[in-house]
């Protein structure tokens, strides 16, 4: 007679998931718990946990890249313990970024030879690349007036005021004045005229946006280039460009080719794209190229030899993963000049659906270009009754993910929506998105106006007397306390 053995109560290895003790108390929230758990029920409790996140397809609200093909995704997976900043334990890697340096370098129309070697280098995004080009120019600047014997303890750099926060950063971090051309409506880019004019002789560079992540538009960076060249002739200086095509970089060689805004013009002297926006990678690659060697001061480059090999480096990030190296190196041969086109072809179209559907509602004014990077910026022609706000807020409901902002100074009474058109936007999404923002203002119509909740409007001297805004003032005040009403429930990033 065979006997079979019943298992225990105590026998975790019978228990499913959810039948276990690991699931029935709260994880540590402060501290390292005292006891391991099985890596089951690790997987399973985070798993669980981030399903209450958003879905990146539906995150309109970013740039960053949020699909690859499956083969690209096992490269990245077999790479994702190589260590990039180990050059000669992983040659190959190291060799795919200079690859991958050089192509981009041609693709921005650098003055190179054939066979000559691009000056650049792979950063964890846009924002490292710009510190990194941000501080090339302010040593070489202070080169310049030490050999001159000038003051060299007040640099500065001229930007719109509708640079990304990276911008602030680096000027904040490196103790660089920032100056702003302001906005102002109907124009929504720094304007080069202005730019040129706050230029004077402590100036590093003037930063020029190849796609602002407000309206998706191109600056003027041909013209900003003649005006400069212009001034410089007159004073003397030798004031250069920085583009930070972040956004357009990948855009305009193939959807605008005979547009002037990279090395072809002469002052430009560093270009930053990044690779996890339309370069078609995941987040965490960004790139810097230069113009040329004499651009990028030789002190800043840094030579380190206890890894097995001299390895010039010159980044903020010492080590950081091999994998999106690998998958921009991917994503160049994959596709090739060809496949790009096709895909932001396929991008701007997609936008100019989508563009059309809000027309057809007759609810929006559209604030973007048709000429820029593929994304509609919009907002509500009445906002007597609701505003941009309230939409973004119960589009989620639907699991969109649409940011609202108010612009930058001196357009900052102005809000609107935001929607960027990645790779795996399809139409069929776009004119998904349009029917739910109907039923989304068909909801607010029928709830009672906002205008019923914000504080009072008029303002009131001290004796008494009630003075009257005007229309532009109301709709700041209106625009500003249901800013902060929707705020306090939520935050909506604007990458």
């Amino acid at each position: 007679m065979v006997l079979s053995k019943t298992a225990s109560e105590s026998d975790v290895s019978v228990h499913s998931t959810f039948a276990s003790r690991y699931v029935r108390t709260a994880l540590p929230r402060f501290r390292m718990p005292e006891n391991s758990i099985p890596k089951e029920a690790a997987y399973q409790i985070i798993n669980d946990e981030l399903m209450l996140d958003g879905n990146p397809r539906l995150n309109l609200a970013s740039f960053v890249t949020t699909w690859m093909e499956p083969e690209c995704d096992k490269l990245i997976m077999a790479a994702i313990n190589k260590n990039y900043v180990d050059m000669d334990e992983y040659p190959v890697t190291t060799e795919l970024q200079n690859r991958c340096v050089n192509m981009i370098a041609h693709l921005f129309n650098a003055p190179l030879g054939e066979s000559e070697v691009a000056v650049g280098v792979g950063t964890v995004g846009s924002s490292e690349a710009i510190m990194l080009a941000g501080l090339a120019f302010k040593r070489k600047w202070q080169n310049k007036r030490k050999a001159e014997g000038k003051p060299y303890d007040k640099p500065n750099i001229v930007t719109g005021a509708n640079v990304q926060v990276c911008w602030e950063k680096f000027a904040r971090y490196f103790e660089v004045e920032l100056k702003e051309v302001k906005l102002r409506d109907g124009y929504y880019v720094m304007d080069p005229e202005k730019a040129v004019d706050l230029v004077d002789e402590n100036t590093i560079c003037v930063a020029a946006i190849l796609g602002s992540t407000l309206n998706g538009e191109f600056e003027d960076v041909k013209l900003l280039n003649d005006l400069l060249e212009k001034k410089n002739k007159q004073t003397g200086w030798d004031t250069p460009i920085h583009v930070d095509a972040a956004s357009g970089g990948f855009i305009a060689p193939f959807l605008y080719p005979d547009l002037e805004w990279d090395f072809r013009l002469p002052l430009v002297k560093s270009i930053n794209v990044s690779g996890h926006k339309y370069g078609l990678v995941y987040a965490g690659i960004g790139w810097v190229i230069w113009r040329s060697k004499e651009d990028l001061p030789e002190e800043l480059i840094f030579h380190i030899n206890y890894l097995g090999a001299d390895q010039p480096t010159f980044t903020l990030n010492f080590s950081k993963g091999s994998s999106q190296v690998i998958a921009q190196y991917y994503q160049l041969i994959r596709l090739g000049f060809e496949g790009y086109r096709n895909i932001m072809e396929n991008c701007q179209e997609n936008a100019m659906v989508l563009k059309r559907g809000l027309e057809s509602t007759g609810k929006f004014n559209i604030i973007s270009k048709d000429n820029g990077v593929p994304l509609v910026a919009f907002s509500l022609k009445d906002r007597s009754r609701h505003d941009e706000f309230e939409v973004s807020d119960f589009l989620r409901r639907f699991g969109w993910i649409v940011p609202a902002y108010t612009l930058p100074p001196d357009a900052q009474h102005i809000t609107v929506l935001r929607v960027v058109i990645r790779e795996d936007f399809s139409r069929t999404l776009a004119e998904r998105l349009v029917l739910d923002i109907e039923k989304v203002l068909h909801e607010l119509d029928a709830l009672p106006s906002k205008v019923l909740m914000p504080p009072v409007i008029d303002g009131v001297k001290e004796n008494g007397t009630v003075i009257k805004k005007g229309a532009l003032e109301v709709q700041r005040s209106v625009t500003e306390a249901w800013k902060k009403f929707v705020m306090a429930k939520k935050t909506n990033g604007v990458c």
